[in-house]
């Protein structure tokens, strides 16, 4: 786009604006890495903890680290009391991501402070974060529903644990292991809009827990991670396999999207798919769950459909796609897809913050202006009143 002579580049397409040592997304080829490691080897072999352990400290942990860090994450875990009883004052009805970014923020009431009253922006500070996120999602889960939240348990992992404080029961190994991949999956991903969000606080100086809050804001957007509870909508209506292809086709005859299904840096399907659907359908089958089955055929349909209509492109399933009858057959609402993604890529969030904080320059673009040269200013007993409503204030 031109504007005044000046290139536009709008969303920042193709535009890079600072460098990273903790993940790279290479779009052509269908490959994502966190510091080197490919995330088909680290979803396949790593935890979790470990995930976070790489993008913390820049290196896989040895057993003792790991231990270490597991210790840390169980010790941080528990939220204020004082948090518990404001969420439980909450109207119930309120929105998971609007609780949660708002508590997120608020745990910065209780995190130490630096002699000039500033909180430190540190791997401590981030641990906290990351073990604290799950257990208020959790809090809330239960709090909605009429029941009290449950405390974390010292010994179980942090998959394992939301789903005991969810529930309140042990969870079974194909659940532990469905959300430890997903968690594993969305942990980071490059200068996407929440984690450029994130730099952006974090390089004005403002502390991690600031950070954190803008990027929960950013990522309550459908453009960027509400898309899933879009694709559960979506599997709820079609509602057999059988339907998915008549249902494609009434969906592009509307022109409306097939929601999971492309993405703006993947050229080829998103490497994350299909370890998303690969526990989506272990978990379809262990608790006998249809969303798996259904996502298959939608995906198929909409691949097939979809090529017809744009000859020569192909647009395959993205993370969210699967993460729909993932977290579908874990029992949580669609409604609180966006804030698990949360408490997976908090990790990622906060290792972007200590990486722009490191070496720090404030974020401050341009923008072409595109309104009038000049304007004469006028008296207001001489102003019209022919203005168009859509100007006044209010509308």
């Amino acid at each position: 786009m031109q504007s005044l002579g000046t290139t536009v580049d709008r969303g920042l397409e193709g535009v890079v604006v600072g460098t990273t040592e903790l993940s790279a997304v290479e779009g052509e080829a269908g490959r994502l890495s966190y510091r080197g490691f490919d995330i088909r080897d680290l979803a396949a072999n790593a935890t979790f903890e470990e995930v976070c352990y790489l993008l913390l400290f820049g290196q896989l942990p040895t057993a003792y680290q790991l231990e270490d860090l597991r210790v840390r994450l169980a010790a941080n875990r528990a939220v204020p009391k004082p948090l518990i009883a404001w969420m439980e004052s909450l109207p119930k009805d309120a929105s998971p991501m609007t609780v949660l970014r708002t508590m997120v923020s608020a745990l910065a009431l209780f995190a130490p402070r630096l002699a000039d009253g500033a909180h430190a922006s540190t791997p401590r500070a981030a641990i906290a974060l990351i073990a604290k996120t799950p257990t208020l999602l959790a809090a809330w889960d239960r709090i909605r529903r009429g029941l009290p939240p449950l405390e974390p348990l010292p010994h179980l992992s942090t998959a394992a644990n939301f789903l005991y404080m969810r529930s309140g029961k042990s969870p079974i190994y194909e659940a532990e292991r469905a959300l430890d991949t997903y968690l594993v999956l969305l942990a980071d991903h490059s200068f996407n809009a929440s984690t450029f969000a994130a730099r952006v606080t974090a390089s004005t100086r403002a502390d991690i827990y600031a950070s954190a809050t803008t990027a929960l804001a950013t990522l309550e957007g459908e453009l960027h991670g509400g898309a899933p509870s879009k694709v559960m909508a979506m599997l709820v209506e079609i509602g057999t396999p059988d339907r998915a292809g008549a249902y494609v086709r009434a969906l592009l005859e509307r022109g409306e999207r097939v929601m999971g299904m492309g993405h703006r840096e993947y050229k080829v399907r998103d490497p994350r798919a299909e370890h998303l659907e690969v526990m989506a359908k272990s978990l379809g089958e262990a608790a006998g769950s249809k969303w798996y089955a259904i996502a298959r055929a939608l995906e198929d349909a909409a691949t097939a459909a979809l090529a017809e209509a744009k000859p020569g492109r192909r647009i395959c399933a993205n993370v969210e796609f699967y993460t729909a009858p993932t977290l579908a057959g874990l029992g949580l609402p669609p409604d609180e897809f966006t804030c698990m993604f949360a408490c997976a890529r908090m990790a990622g969030w906060t290792a972007h913050v200590l990486e722009q904080l490191h070496d720090n320059r404030l974020i401050r673009p341009q923008a072409a202006y595109g309104g009038p040269a000049t304007a004469a200013w006028t008296p207001i007993e001489r102003r019209g009143h022919s203005a168009d409503a859509a100007a006044r204030p209010g509308n």
